[in-house]
């Protein structure tokens, strides 16, 4: 299982951003795949998941309404919309997955397999 993420950068606030989560060695509607991010200073947080059904969860309350996730399986690549940023939203962005059976969790500790993450900024 490998996951890479790319598509982050410097924005300012209330720009957007899509990151893409490029998987291989499994297909992406085979497992739940979820978006986490770690600001500095501050926890790993759950931002978003999409379920192997591609049913959505939204794990953190701010960005509900701001960002969206989706997939396209024939690219084999889970996506993060992300509208209206704000600095609270800079970190650095990753996604992960647990593998066969999985489902969507917003706990870290959770998942087994992690990409290499990708960094965000928002700034003026």
């Amino acid at each position: 299982v490998q996951l890479v993420e790319s598509g982050g950068g410097l924005v300012q606030p209330g720009g957007s951003l899509t990151l893409s989560c490029a998987a291989s060695e499994f297909i992406v509607d085979a497992y739940a795949i979820t978006w986490f991010r770690r600001a500095p200073g501050k926890e790993r947080e759950g931002v978003s998941c999409i379920s192997s059904s591609g049913g959505v969860t939204y794990f953190t309350e701010s960005v509900k309404g701001r960002f969206t996730i989706s997939r396209d399986i024939a690219k084999n690549t889970v996506y993060l919309q992300m509208n209206n940023l704000r600095p609270a939203d800079t970190a650095v962005y990753y996604c992960a997955t647990r593998g066969l059976g999985s489902f969507c969790s917003g706990y870290w500790a959770y998942y087994d397999f992690w990409g290499q993450g990708t960094q965000v900024t928002v700034s003026s």
